[in-house]
């Protein structure tokens, strides 16, 4: 398989560079951001998957959302089927002169493939599509292909699924949007910690009232909230709030060093908390100030601060119910009243974790076909992020295993300027895909290991 792939490259790389090129941003705010580009990616992935002899389906078509590519393969008579997912959406690229080449031109150099989406995740539909060309478009497994317009803001489609299980029925799932967490290190990714947004605030006055002649007694809102922000972490820097779950990590980890890189930590500054990396980041809860409501600096007053409002992202437990843990923390931030000042907290919207079970025979053929493809062995890891339809899809199909891979790794660059793909772990991912489907029609037809 290795060798039909390596022949296959020159033309990934090629489709690629077509994908690259499409702006597909589906961030809503953006200036440049029209419905255009993100149909003309669509149409350009279902040439793709039609190509690799995929039967394309009517798209679905939901409010408010760019259409999702769906189109299937049968099974073969007795085998299971596989459902192929990924996204054709970008981010906005940021600070354009921060690129060292054109964001919306693929550009190799120095064994990479530099360019908006390159690694999140137009690599990841043309890993799916050379796994198909790999075995001719007739593979040993019936194929479900799902991939969406609009993954990155989120959009109906988000908790669509279990609405219509029937279309998205599968033994297994494989998740093109994931990848190795060090360049060279089969992946698989089995935990994604869940999330959960809130608002807090503090009023103390009916307008701002003048330092000199109030403060001092007069009730400082934004002290009072920064108090009240400051006691949600212990002297650590772990977090403080009794509820909130928290495990050992026991997969691959980084390195302090490669994360240190990786978070771009200033020089001489430390980590927050203690214990292992992997149960700070993955398998604990993390409390996060995304936002404030105050004067900026440059516009500051001699006041007294009358109302202060702050934005919490907080991050919990895989298996942790993300609307119990929001309620835990509103009620831990109720409960305080720093210089007896009430504070009122509101609910935002939240995404469910998601920890895989990994016992079945889909993670057996990919272990083995990882470990083929990078001629090591497979590791186990997670992501502090969410993708909410991975939990969408496994209420809909809860017996389906999620495997969630990919071709990008964890110094890639994602969301950044200079993302990019090594065209090596394009390659092996590739590789591991078309042996993972030969390997599961074994397991299931009981021949063992292809």
């Amino acid at each position: 398989m290795a060798s039909t792939v390596a022949a296959l490259m020159p033309e990934l790389k090629a489709d690629l560079a077509r994908l690259v090129a499409i702006p597909s941003i589906s961030a809503p705010n953006y200036p440049e951001r029209t419905h255009a580009p993100l149909l003309e990616a669509y149409d350009a992935v279902v040439k793709l998957y039609r190509d690799a002899g995929v039967t394309i389906l009517d798209p679905l078509e939901l409010p408010d959302t760019a259409p999702v590519v769906m189109g299937e393969i049968p099974a073969p008579p007795g085998a299971p089927t596989v459902l192929l997912y990924s996204h054709y959406d970008v981010v906005p690229v940021g600070e354009e002169s921060k690129w060292e080449s054109p964001p919306f031109e693929a550009t190799e150099r120095d064994g990479a493939i530099y360019g908006r989406g390159a690694a999140e995740t137009k690599s990841n539909i043309l890993m799916h599509i050379g796994a198909l060309r790999a075995w001719d478009g007739k593979p040993p497994v019936g194929i479900k292909v799902v991939i969406e317009g609009q993954e990155e803001v989120g959009s109906a489609f988000s908790t669509f699924p279990p609405s219509r299980p029937d279309l998205f029925a599968a033994d297994a799932m494989v998740i093109g949007d994931m990848g190795s967490f060090r360049p060279g290190v089969p992946t698989l990714t089995v935990a994604l910690r869940g999330m959960a947004v809130i608002t807090v605030e503090a009023r103390t006055l009916a307008g701002p009232k003048h330092s000199g002649q109030f403060g001092g007694a007069a009730p400082d809102a934004l002290l009072a909230l920064l108090h009240a922000l400051a006691a949600l972490h212990d002297e650590h820097g772990d977090v403080a709030v009794p509820g909130l779950r928290r495990e050992e990590w026991t997969g691959a980890s980084y390195s302090d060093q490669e994360f240190r890189e990786l978070a771009e930590v200033e020089p001489g500054i430390p980590f927050f908390g203690i214990g292992g990396l992997g149960e700070r980041i993955w398998t604990g809860p993390a409390v996060t100030v995304t936002g404030m409501d105050v004067l900026p600096v440059d516009r500051a007053v001699n006041a007294v601060v009358p109302y202060a409002r702050a934005k919490l992202s907080l991050r919990v437990h895989p298996e942790q119910d993300p609307l119990e843990a929001q309620a835990t923390l509103i009620s831990y931030l109720e409960g305080l009243r720093p210089f007896g000042v009430p504070l009122t907290v509101h609910a935002a919207e939240t995404g469910q974790g998601f920890a895989a079970a990994t016992s079945g025979p889909a993670y057996e053929a990919a272990r083995a076909a990882l470990a083929s493809a990078w001629g090591s062995e497979t590791v186990s890891f997670a992501s502090g992020g969410s993708i909410p339809l991975v939990s969408a899809l496994q209420e809909a199909v809860p017996d389906a295993e999620m495997l969630l891979i990919g071709t990008t790794d964890g110094f890639a660059n994602i969301h950044a300027p200079n993302e990019r793909v090594l065209v090596d772990e394009f390659e092996k991912a590739t590789i591991a895909e078309a042996e993972f489907f030969g390997r599961y029609a074994a397991n299931a037809s009981g021949e063992g290991s292809a």
